[in-house]
């Protein structure tokens, strides 16, 4: 189940907000535990078992943590079972695929099936664990509290990765109010808007252009900007829905994205790309391998390790290991010394640097393969006589409003515009209105591409 589809916004939804109210206090986790592993079972009911062993066991090691002199010897156990059970269902495969191609040997392995979110509450995992043998936090001793925490629907499939200590003290009590639910309501609705009036409208494109039907420079210059506007308006959407869904039972979740294609540098994209998993590294891996603290080469080498495991976080493919080395590539130069040159010419130049880097590095993560995104870079520098044609013959009215429009609002104008407004009621009343008209169209745009809420309710 996705927040974009009508099964949950029509049914799964409403319900889990109207139960949610209607139950006393003290039954409201209860409500939102059993509703979230409602919610991830819907599409495949096994791997519910694998959060819940998730649950039992890093409760168990929690508690085991706080009263043992072993600390480390569990941190370490915690470590293996946790990245363990993450390995085996996402990256067993591709090592022996791996192994395989390498040495031509012949091992077999059953395809696992990869459950969905577990990259997310791997890492919300990890880091309970983790801070609770750093003392940052005292360990959880209530497990229906440890079970929301790591299967809270919202934030389940598409993050923001959220830190126990985060969220520690909301879980326990929280405040509730119609303002925040209507605030709740409100950035859900601009990110349902965002996925499915930008994100999904842009799909298409990228579609047929990333599978070869149109050999053409321009279109592979568009079909690229297309991708990088679908995936952060996809991306950037879920998280918006997740924080607003979030604010409505109650939480306060950290903000994931703020405007990264506004920005100047490489090292500031990161800054303001997926922060919750940029910070995750930071502090559980970066920092730990010495961070800065010895010398610049070992500073260098940590920051590609880095990005190694920030490429294979996104995937088991070599695609995702050569689009992380590429960022951890650019990270470096700029620390080398190029990033004092940045600074000292003209900002345009500044962006039209990092936009480059964001392109070609996207050509990496969209690829089916290493051979695929390599052809595709080629084509984007190879000029045909047949590219004006094809250009016109593909593009349509849908895909340039949908690029202007996402390239429009993906720098910060509307935030300046609520910013700077007087603080009246007509500013924000505007706004809600505006937001709201969105929502209205990307659900008249969902049932009318054949998606009828009826359609699971029939007798």
């Amino acid at each position: 189940m996705v927040f974009s589809s009508p099964i949950f916004l029509f049914a799964f939804l409403p319900a889990t907000v109207l139960v949610y109210f209607c139950v006393r206090k003290e039954l409201q986790n209860i409500v939102l535990i059993a509703f979230s592993l409602f919610f991830y079972a819907f599409g495949e009911p096994k791997n519910v078992l694998i959060m819940l062993l998730s649950i039992f066991v890093n409760f168990g090691f929690g508690l085991l943590m706080e009263r043992t002199r072993w600390k480390k010897v569990t941190l370490i156990l915690a470590l293996l079972f946790n990245l363990g059970v993450l390995y085996v269902f996402k990256y067993l495969n591709f090592t022996v695929d791996t192994i395989n191609r390498v040495f031509g040997t012949g091992l077999v392995v059953k395809k696992i099936a990869l459950p969905i979110g577990i990259s997310f509450f791997t890492f919300q995992i990890l880091s309970y664990v983790v801070d609770v043998y750093r003392g940052n936090c005292k360990s959880q001793h209530n497990l229906l509290h440890m079970a929301l925490y790591i299967s809270l629907f919202p934030q389940l499939i598409a993050g923001p990765i959220v830190r126990y200590t985060d969220v520690e003290r909301q879980i326990q009590s929280r405040e509730h109010s119609v303002d925040r639910v209507a605030d709740g309501f409100l950035r859900f609705a601009i990110g349902f808007s965002k996925k499915v009036l930008i994100a999904d409208q842009l799909s298409p494109l990228v579609r047929d252009v990333f599978l070869g039907k149109h050999p053409s420079l321009l279109l592979h210059w568009v079909g690229i900007i297309a991708y990088a506007l679908q995936i952060f308006y996809d991306f950037s959407g879920y998280s918006d829905m997740a924080i607003g869904l979030g604010r409505i039972f109650g939480f306060d979740f950290a903000e994931n994205f703020d405007y990264p294609y506004i920005s100047r540098s490489v090292r500031e994209f990161w800054r303001r790309w997926h922060i919750s998993l940029s910070s995750w590294f930071k502090d559980y891996l970066y920092i730990p391998l010495g961070g800065n603290r010895k010398g610049k080469m070992r500073t260098y080498l940590n920051l590609m390790i880095v990005f190694f495991a920030t490429g294979l976080w996104h995937g088991a493919s070599f695609n995702f290991i050569a689009w992380g080395l590429f960022y951890g590539f650019f990270l470096v130069i700029e620390r080398i010394g190029f990033g004092r040159i940045l600074t000292k010419i003209p900002a345009v130049f500044q962006h039209l640097y990092t936009l480059l880097v964001i392109l070609v590095g996207w050509v990496f993560f969209r690829a089916d393969n290493m051979s695929s995104a390599l052809e595709y870079l080629r084509c984007m520098f190879t000029w045909d006589i047949k590219d004006v044609t094809s250009f016109h013959y593909v593009m349509n009215s849908k895909y340039w409003f949908c690029i202007a429009a996402g390239i429009l609002f993906s720098m910060p104008i509307v935030r300046k515009w609520v910013r700077t407004s007087p603080k009246t009621v007509g500013a924000k009343t505007i706004y809600a209105i505006c937001t709201i008209i969105l929502f209205v169209l990307a659900i008249v745009y969902m049932v009318g591409s054949g998606h009828s809420p009826f359609l699971y309710f029939r007798f």
